[in-house]
Formats: structure tokens, C-alpha cells, sequence
């Protein structure tokens, strides 16, 4: 059995649908608490760390300035002096939009190793586990897969505007749209492609173009409307790969609205208990374990046997006499 679990950033529980969107609501679907960042409104880089370990951001760790920026990133370190002993405060949130436009500067790159270094415990730790893109939980630093690709390379189509509605605007929604479907159907087919390979208890595939949308949707609002219903599309193929004793769980850090994040998360499963287990994000490590912990989900894999040579040797003199080979 394998519990797997989709990461759909801002998928909000206002926004589904029971009838126009199956998919997101599987079997059983709640809202649930989620946390507040210094800005006022929940943070994807601070909730991701506390779905995956059940700790509020300040027992983790990983938190946003006031300005909503994560200073603590060593890439934006320069931009955090020069913003503190060369300009005045008020600039601060300028200068880490430019820097998080116009750089490759992620402030979502924390790697996994983090936890260990810090005493942190998650819920991948002593399990088969495959942990896809999750913010603030990156298992190789040095590797990017195409939705990271995508979001460094955004430019215009994403750009970081404090005085913009949600903090963001796009110069081409349209071209901004696909941009950010593509980047949920990779990360989804990862998590298929780990689901298929029946080598893992825990599947974690975590996908922001959802709430990539969200940010400039009240340029086009119909937008939103669209990416709910592709995202149905995309979950009810992950559904159509799961075996009988498979689950399936989606989870959100919030939900968001006329561009601006709100103050509410969702879960949704296969398995009605895990939704009853999970009143906030703060609990949803602990219903994943009790999941995981309540069945054997250790997975035997694939194997295939390479032939040996003498195999090898008969299938050539069979292609040499077909006039394959010479």
C-alpha cells in the first residue's frame, strides 16, 4: 500500500466543488486552520515545513521578515545588508521583489538536510519515502525539475509588485496561464511516476501553479475558474493509478481569493479518516504517520533481470541471420 500525497499550494476549500470538481474533493473533504506569517496572511515558505513536521514556524525555523521576504536565504543575505545599512526601511520589500524577479534567488530552496542538522524530525524520516518538490524540503540542492525551471524563468509573466492587487502582475496572463498548468502536470506526473513504481509507502508531490494563478487572476478571473477544473483533470488521473489499497490525500497551506492568500487550508482523501484526523496543517504530520503506522505499506518494487551472456549471445545470432546485424 502506498499513502500518496498531493501538495496543491492554495487550493482553497471555498473554491471546490463537490459536483464540478470530484476529484479535489475525493471521498471526504474539510477546511482546515492554517497560520499566519508576520505579513498578516499565511506563507508558503513557512507552512510547507510545518505540514511536514507539525511544527508552528517559529519551532522550525524557517520564517518571512515583516517585509514578507526570507532574509535567512543566503543568496538574498546581500540584498538583506543592503537594504538594512544603505537605504531606508521602507524600500526593504522593493528591493527583495527585484531581487526575487530578476535573480535565480528561490526562497524556497532549504535543503532537506536542514531538519537532521537542526534536531527537526519529519514525517519522511525512517520510511520509503519520496518527497517531490516540497518548499523549504529540497532533497538535492543541486538538481531542478522543469516546474522549478519554469518558475525561475517566469521574468514579466510573474513579477513581484507590492502595490499590484495579491503583490503580483503579469504582463501576459495568457502565456502566464500555461506556464503555470505545465508546471502542475510535471510535478504531477512525478508523483505518478513514483506512485506506478511501487517502490514507496510515502509519495509527497507538491505543485504551486495553482496558487501561481490565484496571484493574478483578478487580471482575468476566469483563470482561476479554469485551472480548478484542469487540476480535477490532473488529480483524477493520480486516482485512476491507485491499487485497491492505495490513498490518496491532497492538502493545501491555504486558499486564496481576488489575489490575495486566505485564511483557510484544505485536506481532502481516499480515506475519510485521515480528513477527521486533521482539524488544522499543524496535525497533518501526525494523520499521515497514524496512516502509515496503522497498515504495512512497505512496497516490494520492480526488479527486472538483465539476461546473461549467453542469452545476449543467442539474440545476436538471431539478428545477424535476420540481416539485422553483421
Amino acid at each position: 500500500m502506498t499513502v500518496v500525497v498531493l501538495g496543491i499550494d492554495a487550493l482553497d476549500p471555498d473554491l471546490v466543488d463537490s459536483v464540478e470538481h470530484p476529484n479535489l474533493v475525493l471521498d471526504a473533504h474539510e477546511s482546515i486552520e492554517t497560520i499566519d506569517s508576520a505579513e498578516g496572511e499565511p506563507s508558503t515558505h513557512e507552512l510547507w515545513p510545518t505540514i511536514v513536521t507539525g511544527l508552528p514556524p517559529e519551532e522550525h525555523g524557517l520564517v518571512l521578515a515583516d517585509d514578507g521576504v526570507a532574509w535567512g536565504n543566503p543568496v538574498l543575505s546581500f540584498g538583506s545588508r543592503v537594504a538594512e545599512y544603505v537605504l531606508p526601511d521602507s524600500l526593504q520589500t522593493a528591493i527583495g521583489a527585484w531581487l526575487l524577479t530578476n535573480t535565480a534567488a528561490d526562497a524556497f530552496r532549504t535543503p532537506a538536510s536542514y531538519y537532521a542538522e537542526n534536531g527537526i524530525d519529519t514525517m519522511f524520516d525512517g520510511r520509503e519515502a519520496k518527497p517531490i518538490g516540497i518548499p523549504n524540503y529540497v532533497v538535492d540542492p543541486d538538481e531542478e525539475d522543469r516546474e522549478h525551471a519554469l518558475r525561475k524563468e517566469m521574468g514579466d509573466l510573474f513579477e513581484r509588485d507590492p502595490d499590484a492587487t495579491g503583490g503580483h502582475r503579469s504582463s501576459d496572463p495568457a502565456t502566464f496561464y500555461e506556464r503555470c498548468l505545465e508546471m502542475s502536470m510535471v510535478r504531477i506526473a512525478l508523483t505518478r511516476r513514483a506512485l506506478r513504481s511501487r517502490s514507496y509507502e510515502l509519495v509527497f508531490g507538491y505543485t504551486s501553479g495553482l496558487d501561481l494563478v490565484g496571484h493574478v487572476a483578478y487580471q482575468a478571473p476566469e483563470m482561476q475558474d479554469s485551472a480548478y477544473a484542469e487540476l480535477d483533470d490532473f488529480v483524477g488521473e493520480v486516482r485512476s493509478d491507485l491499487d485497491e489499497d492505495d490513498e490518496l490525500v491532497l492538502v493545501s497551506d491555504h486558499g486564496l481569493q481576488d489575489g490575495v492568500h486566505t485564511h483557510e487550508a484544505m485536506v481532502a482523501s481516499t480515506a475519510p479518516s485521515i480528513v477527521e484526523a486533521v482539524d488544522s496543517v499543524l496535525d497533518f504530520r501526525s494523520a499521515i504517520e497514524a496512516e502509515l503506522d496503522r497498515r504495512d505499506h512497505r512496497r516490494a518494487g520492480r526488479t527486472f533481470e538483465a539476461a546473461d551472456d549467453a542469452d545476449a549471445d543467442a539474440v545476436r545470432e538471431q539478428l545477424e541471420d535476420l540481416g539485422y546485424m553483421e
